[in-house]
């Protein structure tokens, strides 16, 4: 349903506040943006939000991001509402993050895309999962799940190497080689490239 002026007004003052990192005239835009990819949607939200498609093809066009995986993660982490649609508030507030995030929000947000089953914790097969999707595979690689599962390995050992984080994989009988996310911070705060370790899941500066 068409929102009064005085409503947008109300709505875009509230967005400005709680997603922090756009301006006013910024979340203008992107509220005008979300009208236009409702109306793309289909009709099951009654206008409340957009889907998964209109998501993950509006995150294609925009930022080249192609990974299927990645992509429902993505979505995931912006659907808090767990309500199979973006609202206009998830909307914002999650672009806030994907785009201007500190480097605190950012790592909860990979490492919620790396989540994959939400237990609060990177698995060995997570981690398995997401590079197995993002790497490319040559047609003439032999076992690529082999090479995947060294990297896995190379990964957890990289992490295991920084502060606090070699009594982790000393207990790694109890924990079967998963990460929490005080495990990934601390490896990310060390090494900055680790932040997107188990597949691309933030858009580039360009």
């Amino acid at each position: 349903a068409a929102m009064s002026r005085k409503g947008v007004k109300l709505l875009v003052d509230s967005l400005t506040r709680s997603a922090k990192h756009f301006n006013k005239s910024e979340v203008e835009c992107l509220v005008n943006l979300f009208d236009t990819l409702v109306a793309r949607a289909s009709s099951q939200f009654a206008g409340a939000g957009f889907d998964r498609t209109v998501f993950r093809d509006t995150l294609h066009s925009a930022f080249g991001m192609t990974d299927d995986v990645v992509l429902d993660r993505v979505f995931s982490t912006f659907d808090k509402g767990n309500s199979g649609c973006i609202t206009v508030v998830e909307w914002v507030e999650g672009l806030a993050v994907l785009l201007r995030g500190t480097l605190e929000e950012k790592m909860k947000y990979c490492f919620a895309v790396y989540d994959l089953n939400g237990d609060g914790y990177i698995s060995r097969e997570e981690m398995f999962q997401m590079l197995k999707n993002s790497l490319l595979i040559q047609p003439a690689d032999e076992e690529p799940d082999e090479g995947i599962k060294d990297l896995v390995e190379i990964a957890l050992k990289k992490m295991a190497s920084t502060y606090l984080l070699v009594p982790f994989l000393l207990q790694d009988y109890d924990h079967d080689g998963k990460l929490s996310f005080e495990d990934f911070e601390q490896a990310v705060r060390e090494e900055n490239l680790l932040l997107e370790a188990f597949g691309p899941c933030l858009p580039d500066i360009k």
